[in-house]
């Protein structure tokens, strides 16, 4: 199995995460002190954001170093999902933060609290350019949902810092406190809008489901189109990272001299390679007059769990020809 180990620009995307976490970690004591003194919720809300941004940092610092790592015997796909596992815990705690700041901006607005808009804008103006340059320098690297899910963190703050400039303005002009707890609830919007994309995509990858911009039945026509093949079935199409599919699959020929099953085997991984993108296929063929019964090819999960003597039930992959990996 060849797997490409070191991404490429790992060690810029590495040291960008470095330079983020330091200046984020900066924000955070300032942003929650200026919170305090200024009694204002929302400056508290950012500097618990930006807590979970450093703490999002962090995690895709880890996982960039995971990532890297090559394939081993207990590990042979290597570190991939390191990435989609970091997004994930990235998302579900931003999920948790946007909740806790709407339950505490509708307190708030049931019990106003005088806040300080000048120190509220100052704070924040210096958090836009913070927040605006780190975005800027994690989407140059964003070719992962890893780095992106860090990248709508770091975006997330941009905007919602921003519109606290905007809320400390409007109460240093109407002196209106409850806008406040109402800026803090967009906040929260945002948050939980910017997060549930990224849970979605990475359970997804994570419970092996087939990759959004893949359809079975399109991979399933089209390799039934190759010349020489009879019928695709038991097929399944994953996602090893972010931007790695794998495909698994039985494909019926005719009783042929394996040099000939050869060159449909290379057209088969020519196309999952060039139209779908896949670059990691396992394909077992079966001759026609071997599997009538197609069903029988596939064991049902409950028979799976229930065999211990690995028999698959008298299934027999005699006369069938596994096919080598593509990568």
């Amino acid at each position: 199995m060849h797997m490409h180990a070191t991404p490429a620009g790992s060690g810029k995307t590495s040291r960008i995460l470095w330079l983020s976490m330091v200046a984020t970690l900066i924000y955070v004591a300032v942003t929650l002190i200026a919170g305090l003194r200024a009694h204002s919720l929302a400056l508290i809300s950012e500097a618990g954001h930006n807590a979970s941004d450093f703490l999002a940092l962090a995690l895709s610092f880890v996982a960039v170093y995971f990532q890297t790592r090559p394939p081993t015997d207990k590990k042979t796909f290597g570190y991939q999902r390191a990435g989609v596992l970091a997004a994930f815990l990235n998302a579900a705690t931003l999920i948790l933060i946007a909740l806790w700041i709407a339950v505490e901006a509708v307190h708030r607005l049931t019990a106003p609290v005088v806040v300080q808009p000048r120190l509220m804008m100052w704070v924040a103006a210096a958090g836009v350019i913070m927040n605006g340059v780190i975005a800027a320098l994690l989407w140059s690297v964003a070719r992962d949902v890893n780095m992106r899910s860090a990248f709508i963190h770091m975006a997330g703050d941009t905007l919602s810092t921003a519109a606290v400039i905007a809320g400390g303005a409007g109460i240093l002009f109407t002196g209106q406190n409850w806008i406040d707890p109402v800026l803090s609830l967009i906040i929260a919007a945002l948050i939980l809008w910017s997060s549930i994309d990224i849970v979605r995509e990475t359970l997804n990858i994570l419970l092996e489901g087939t990759p959004r911009s893949l359809s079975l039945d399109t991979i399933r026509t089209g390799m039934e189109q190759v010349e020489g093949v009879l019928n695709v079935h038991d097929l399944h199409v994953w996602s090893l990272g972010s931007n790695s599919h794998a495909l698994a699959c039985h494909v019926t020929i005719d009783d042929i001299p394996p040099s000939e099953s050869n060159c449909i085997l290379l057209k088969i991984n020519s196309l999952a390679r060039h139209n779908f993108h896949i670059h990691h296929t396992t394909i077992q063929f079966e001759h026609a007059n071997c599997c009538e019964d197609l069903v029988g090819c596939v064991v049902p999960i409950s028979e799976m769990a229930a065999d211990t003597g690995h028999d698959h039930h008298g299934h027999s992959h005699a006369g069938h020809s596994h096919a080598g990996h593509s990568h």
